[in-house]
């Protein structure tokens, strides 16, 4: 008999430890593949595991593919054996790619809709903003690290070769005069610029309030037409192919390459993004000043505003709905004040919601950090215009190296500023024209 009653007991206590014992239902899993290294690469580990500490249900997993296009490359081959990730880094010049991309693609204004999470565009900045969105005002995807080129400048030299430090220059004409006289005090090159096309091509015309392309630089349609070989560009190329004979402008090669030459003091002055601020002021050995991005003064409505650079984050379809769910929450926590401000404060990147720019001023950051705010005052010097949103043209991966290597027979004398423009946009259209006929349906 006390047998009979003492086994019921046991399987309920044994029922009941089983249950102890066994975990909570774990936390789903949200793939991030993104492109960025570094100090960089860090900050956006905390972002991830701040947000992981910050729920229970979700769990950000990122993971570092290489750059931009090797992160992107990765992406398309894991879509096709689909193991592709919930989210993924592109850059900036690669969401007409995307787009064209429909099935792959969840864009984010749905998402957000879907999930029935808070979302309004109009809580994010329009200099940023205008390049994911299509032409009905829908955000395709999410804006993550935006930045835009500023002057870099060594106050040091500046104060050796009888300048003041505290007035960077402002115009062109400006950069030729400070040039030389940071050459005539023995620094080897005036300036150089990082990124070339993004510097010299892309932002120059939309500071200058020149196209870069039909359509509203291929906002407006794929039929888009190449049409920067102008007079005032190519004056302008003509210009720093000149300075190039003297070393008062010195081409440093592609992408990041000619940043350890301000950092170590041989140029003296450096264009580059405004995200590579905390890497200049880690590595230089002398006082950083920072300025805008210099114009010519002689051409009406300069200056307008610069443009982005950067990524964005593109949400993947073919993952199972409860990951989705887990997305939009990300994005949502993505675009906290809060969140927000400190990305921008720690990084060099523009604050993508007005509220988070709102709150660094109030903080007083711009005020202990000056130059800081100089990004965000670029790229809302005046409403964006057609030629100042920014681009969307298909294939621009290609059409900026393109751009690069005409630039590079330029600056090296083996081809006049006429010529080398004139072939890029030629080159470019081409590239154009292929990436249309591949994508018939847009």
């Amino acid at each position: 008999m006390a047998r009979k009653i003492l086994i019921p007991i046991l399987a309920a206590v044994l029922q009941v430890g089983l249950a102890i014992a066994s975990p909570a239902r774990a936390a789903t899993e949200l793939a991030w593949w993104h492109a960025m290294s570094g100090e960089l690469g860090r900050r956006l580990e905390k972002l991830a595991s701040d947000f992981n500490a910050s729920q229970s249900e979700y769990r950000v997993v990122p993971t570092y593919k290489g750059n931009y296009t090797e992160t992107v490359t990765a992406a398309i081959f894991a879509f096709r054996s689909r193991s592709q990730p919930a989210i993924v880094q592109v850059n900036e010049i690669a969401t007409a790619t995307m787009m064209a991309a429909k099935g792959a693609v969840y864009p984010v204004f749905e998402l957000m809709r879907d999930e029935a999470e808070e979302f309004s565009p109009a809580a994010y900045l329009p200099a940023i903003t205008g390049y994911y969105t299509d032409i009905a005002g829908n955000m395709l995807s999410f804006p993550f690290n935006a930045s835009t080129p500023i002057l870099y400048y060594n106050k040091t030299l500046f104060r050796s070769a009888g300048l003041d430090p505290e007035a960077p220059p402002k115009t062109w004409p400006e950069i030729g005069v400070a040039a030389k006289r940071l050459q005539a005090a023995g620094a080897a090159c005036g300036f150089t610029t990082a990124w070339p096309s993004w510097v010299n091509v892309e932002n120059f015309s939309a500071y200058h309030n020149l196209p870069l392309a039909t359509k509203s630089n291929g906002m407006g349609g794929m039929d888009a037409v190449l049409v920067f070989n102008n007079p005032t560009l190519q004056r302008h190329i003509a210009q720093l192919a000149e300075w190039q004979t003297t070393k008062l402008f010195d081409y440093s090669g592609r992408a990041t390459s000619a940043e350890p030459r301000f950092q170590n003091g041989e140029c003296g002055i450096f264009i580059g993004s405004s995200a590579t601020r905390a890497d200049i002021l880690a590595n230089s050995k002398f006082e950083v000043g920072f300025g805008r991005l210099p114009y010519w003064p002689d051409v009406a409505g300069a200056p307008q505003n610069t443009i982005i650079g950067g990524a964005t984050l593109w949400v993947l379809r073919g993952r199972p709905s409860d990951e989705y769910k887990g997305v939009a929450k990300f994005f949502a926590y993505l675009s906290r004040p809060q969140v927000q401000a400190d990305w921008h404060q720690h990084t060099g990147y523009l604050p993508i919601t007005r509220a988070a720019y709102d709150l660094t001023r109030a903080q007083g950051f711009y005020e202990r950090n000056p130059g800081t705010a100089i990004s965000i005052e670029q790229i809302t010097l005046k409403p964006p215009t057609e030629n100042s949103k920014g681009l969307r043209l298909g294939s621009f991966v290609l059409i900026r190296d393109v751009i690069d290597d005409e630039l590079e027979q330029a600056f090296s004398g083996k081809k006049s500023a006429q010529e080398a423009m004139d072939s890029a946009v030629e080159r470019g259209n081409k590239l154009l024209r292929q990436f249309e006929r591949t994508n018939p349906d847009q």
